[in-house]
């Protein structure tokens, strides 16, 4: 167990990419939705935002950086102090024609790497995410193949570097680790590494104790980390990976619900987590105080 006087950097994932249980009755959909969860959340205690934007019509997952930009514009405009993180997670969407799968479906969004940061040159986060791993994936009834080649990430982690984005290195197994110190020793990583485990997915990494500290060994001695758990196990992964000496990440994105049955907000996710990290002896950092942890220019 690490020392409880720490501070712990709590990211809120507000909305995500993927299909919702669309009976929730107040998920955020468009920028001005987000941008309010996102000041919900930072009001409640979260350091940090990550963000995903949805088409306002459809309600489906988008990448389109005017959305990005709105989005962010308004968070900014509010004058509530936050750690802006963005997805860079999208535009690797494969699915192979069952009939012949060295063709790709018309629904396949698989893109080069200056289009899957141009929302990153329009908003200008303090941090992105980096999905350091390619393997099969379901969202809803959709199985598919995330794709991200070695040659696309190290183009990605040059252009985060160029842009002075720091990439928060999300990681779905053990590999993805490895790879992620292989570009720290190629120069790709600037300043201390920050790592975030996604445990639960579908054929991903489990999310239980064994798999985070197993993960937690592999990292290079000056890491910063965080974990996430899906659905039912958000908040007892939270628990175990503050315990661990991590950071935690909760919100949306993740699970929707507070208990069986009844839906959350992200504020009221966020608050769960305090309470359960405040018993626990831990205290939340602030956003500025999370700046000064992870190295981000104030």
């Amino acid at each position: 167990m690490q020392n409880s006087n720490r501070k712990i950097i709590l990211t809120c994932a507000v909305t995500g990419n993927a299909p919702f249980n669309r009976k929730h009755p107040a998920f955020p959909v468009t920028p001005a939705e987000i941008a309010a969860a996102c000041i919900e959340a930072a009001k409640a205690g979260a350091a940090i935002v990550h963000v995903h934007v949805r088409d306002p019509r459809t309600g489906e997952g988008s990448r389109d950086p005017r959305l990005f930009k709105e989005t962010v514009d308004r968070i900014r405009d509010s004058q509530v102090d936050v750690v802006i993180n963005l997805t860079a997670g999208l535009g690797g969407l494969f699915l192979p024609d069952p009939a012949d799968e060295s063709r790709a479906l018309p629904q396949s969004d698989v893109i080069g790497v200056e289009q899957r940061v141009v929302h990153l040159e329009l908003a200008r986060p303090e941090i992105a995410s980096l999905d350091i791993t390619t393997g099969n994936q379901v969202e809803g009834d959709q199985e598919f193949v995330y794709l991200n080649t070695t040659r696309t990430l190290r183009a990605m982690a040059k252009r985060f570097q160029e842009l002075n984005v720091k990439p928060e290195l999300e990681v779905f197994g053990p590999g993805d680790i490895e790879f992620g110190k292989q570009m720290a020793r190629e120069g790709l990583i600037s300043g201390r590494p920050l790592y975030q485990f996604v445990l639960g997915v579908k054929w991903g990494a489990p999310a239980d104790t064994r798999t985070m500290l197993y993960m937690k060994e592999l990292l290079p001695p000056d890491a910063l980390w965080a974990a996430l758990g899906i659905g039912r196990l958000q908040m007892p992964i939270m628990a175990q990976a503050a315990l661990l000496g991590g950071n935690v990440r909760v919100g949306l994105e993740d699970n929707l619900y507070l208990s069986r049955g009844v839906f959350a907000t992200n504020g009221q996710l966020v608050e769960r987590a305090r309470t359960i990290l405040e018993g626990l002896g831990h205290e939340l950092a602030t956003p500025g105080e999370a700046r000064q942890i992870l190295g981000l220019a104030t």
